[in-house]
């Protein structure tokens, strides 16, 4: 009898596979575009440049230990130092325009360029940054644009915010679209619970297949979603080779394994609640 059902039934587990698979493909891109999206405002966070000023009398050989002292901290990428001279002849190379034909001496100061890991530019952590550094008896002032951070980190977390209300908006409608999907095809097979029922067959025995069938299904859907996603994932990086960097193997490993454990979550909850409906069901309730 279940063999029969399952034969009669087959289409309706396939349009079960189909719109979980579209809806896990949908949320699965929307992960990736999440993930990448964190990892280039990591890099410009990380490309964006500090500068510890270095008062005048600081001998060339003390300002190179500090620099190599700097490049220690796990909170620094990269340290440069910048003598005089060179922040001279960057400054005629900018400008195009030569002071020391108006001065004798030569008025820029010495300076090491900073780097800084992306989790310690956020403006909170400059403040603290800026008062240490600025207690050191070589350095002058550390300086950043203080505007342009704040700008930065305002719209980077406000584009966090509204893609992290996407995720959780479309979550929720993907629980909603495959738990509503899998109800209709339980729903088709109403009457064999019945009838099963009325042979003497136990509940387990009638939930069984219908778990073992959510947990295939659950599993080819994401199975697809994932197929479909890594192709188009290699097809992007084909088309366009630069943005390679910004979706990591690791991470796009989270995003497959998360959506297959989510395609048989769903899948198998919502199955055994709505087969467990239908073993509670009086006869006169299934038309």
């Amino acid at each position: 009898m279940i063999a029969v059902a399952r034969r009669r039934f087959r289409p309706t587990y396939v349009y079960v596979i189909v719109s979980s698979m579209l809806t896990l493909f949908s949320f699965g891109l929307l992960g990736i575009l999440f993930l990448a999206g964190n990892q280039l405002a990591e890099q410009l966070r990380e490309q964006l440049e500090f500068t510890v000023i270095l008062k005048d009398q600081v001998p060339p050989k003390e300002a190179n230990k500090l620099c190599d002292s700097l490049r220690k901290y796990p909170w620094v990428k990269a340290a440069q130092y910048i003598s005089k001279e060179e922040a001279a002849r960057r400054f005629i190379e900018q400008t195009g325009e030569d002071f020391s034909d108006l001065l004798e001496y030569n008025p820029l100061f010495a300076s090491i360029n900073l780097k800084l890991q992306a989790a310690y530019t956020h403006p909170d952590s400059l403040i603290r940054l800026k008062t240490n550094l600025e207690r050191h008896p070589w350095v002058s002032e550390f300086h950043y644009e203080k505007p342009v951070i704040t700008l930065l980190h305002r719209h980077l977390r406000t584009a966090s915010f509204v893609l992290i209300g996407i995720s959780l908006v479309l979550l929720i409608a993907a629980v909603s679209i495959i738990d509503s999907t899998i109800r209709l095809a339980v729903y088709a097979s109403r009457f064999l619970i019945r009838s099963m029922q009325l042979v003497g067959a136990t509940g387990s025995f009638i939930m069984r297949p219908f778990l073992i069938r959510a947990l295939v299904n659950g599993l080819l859907a994401a199975l697809l979603a994932i197929g479909a996603i890594f192709l188009l994932n290699r097809f992007l990086r084909m088309q366009f080779p630069e943005t390679a960097h910004l979706l990591s193997i690791d991470k796009q490993a989270i995003i497959f394994v998360f959506l297959l454990f989510l395609g048989i979550l769903i899948s198998v909850i919502s199955t055994w609640l709505a087969v467990r409906k239908y073993l509670r069901m009086g006869v006169h309730d299934l038309y």
